[in-house]
């Protein structure tokens, strides 16, 4: 089964927000790891707040049902950022039977998108009976 989970960010609004709020907001809603890599950057800010909402939504949970922290996106050296869940969110996910996300993040001047699909692990069903063994004379 697959749970989706799509958002897309005005980049300015996420600007706006850090202007008026600053440290606050930035604390609020991204981990250490986030605010590292982004560097105080809008569109990386904006695209992994999209990323946060799209798996809110993808777990049916919306911005109530877990912490913005909760959800993290996680970018190793070279590879596809990744997303990285704890608390109530990684219980929801587990809860409903996810195994993995895939993640694909964009931008452009004014807007962010995230989509996210979460995956459960798949279930092998059998269509024959299982062979019994054979004992040797």
């Amino acid at each position: 089964m697959l749970y989706i989970g799509v958002d897309m960010v005005e980049i300015p609004r996420i600007a706006r927000a850090v202007e008026r709020w600053g440290e606050r907001f930035l604390h609020r809603i991204y981990t250490p790891l986030e605010l590292a890599y982004a560097r105080g950057q809008a569109p990386q800010l904006a695209t992994r707040f999209a990323a946060k909402e799209a798996v809110m939504k993808a777990l049916g949970t919306g911005i109530r049902g877990v912490s913005w922290k909760e959800i993290e996106v996680v970018r190793e050296r070279g590879q596809a950022p990744t997303i990285r869940l704890t608390g109530r969110a990684l219980a929801r996910a587990q809860h409903l039977g996810i195994a993995r996300f895939a993640l694909s993040l964009s931008h452009s001047r004014e807007m962010a998108i995230a989509i996210v699909v979460g995956e459960t692990a798949p279930v092998v069903e059998r269509t024959s009976p299982l062979p019994m063994p054979t004992s040797s004379p």
